[in-house]
């Protein structure tokens, strides 16, 4: 449970979630936080059969979200296809009468360089990341237009132009900063209409399975901060007004400190393990 110090007089509480790649990671935590407050969580996301390298399959989600005080609807969904999509979102709104926010979560990484990434590679982070999200966001507006307080919520860094964020995984890089461009794009063309767009990012590594797979197992793991630090920072973004809070690049850290969060050791793997810091932030 979080122990997050933010503001109690605002919830999550009866809102309903499209959230890409809940079954696990990032992605579930922040599911999590949100079921804390009672809100319906649709979980898109692959996995139906649990895999030794990443635990965790949609109907597993599931029962973690109820059992945490949420209502979950898992509807298998590859966002790279929108018609599948389509159906995940219509599924979902008539289960539960609404959708007020979308946060897209789900990511593909190879943090490989130009001779490294195979071009099925390069598709599917672009498929997943830039037009996943793009697709994502699309097929959802129509619902979002009618919510009260709508928002879409972009696991995606700030546009860093260092050469330095290019120079070995330039493919990813893009992909990345595709789903950053919906943000800094989106929030304009929304602005007048009410829909918030932010971006989020996480100031250190996080423990998830792509950490332990790609980064260096659990050396790095160690030395990274738990999912619920995204959790409740997600939540301190997705609770505030729409039409006060749009075209942000926020960090984890950050959002929590403005919300008064003083104490960031307990979301460390590891306490007092020096942090490895992620990608993108100088």
């Amino acid at each position: 449970m979080s122990n997050s110090p933010v503001s109690t007089d605002r919830s999550l509480k009866g809102k309903t979630l499209f959230i890409s790649g809940a079954s696990r990671g990032i992605g579930k935590a922040i599911a999590m936080r949100a079921a804390q407050d009672g809100a319906n969580i649709i979980i898109a996301a692959k996995t139906t059969t649990e895999h030794p390298k990443l635990p965790g399959t949609i109907d597993s989600a599931a029962a973690e979200i109820e059992a945490a005080g949420g209502k979950a609807f898992a509807v298998k969904t590859d966002i790279r296809f929108e018609d599948q999509v389509v159906e995940a979102l219509a599924k979902g709104v008539e289960h539960f009468g609404g959708l007020d926010i979308v946060v897209n979560n789900a990511s593909a990484i190879s943090l490989t360089g130009l001779e490294a990434t195979s071009i099925k590679m390069y598709d599917r982070m672009y498929d997943v990341n830039a037009r996943g999200s793009y697709i994502v966001t699309k097929s959802a507006m129509p619902h979002l237009l009618k919510a009260d307080n709508p928002h879409v919520l972009n696991l995606s860094p700030p546009l860093n132009m260092d050469p330095k964020w290019f120079a070995e995984f330039a493919a990813y890089t893009l992909s990345k900063y595709a789903m950053s461009v919906w943000v800094l794009g989106m929030s304009q063309e929304f602005k007048e209409r009410g829909v918030a767009f932010n971006a989020l990012w996480p100031r250190t590594a996080v423990a998830t399975a792509a950490v332990r797979n790609l980064l260096g197992g659990e050396r790095v793991i160690n030395a990274s901060r738990k999912p619920e630090i995204m959790g409740d920072a997600a939540w301190a973004v997705l609770t505030r007004p729409a039409g006060q809070c749009t075209g942000n690049f926020f960090i984890d850290d950050e959002v929590l400190a403005e919300e008064g969060e003083t104490d960031f050791e307990k979301y460390a793997v590891k306490p007092g393990t020096p942090l490895f810091a992620d990608f993108f932030l100088d």
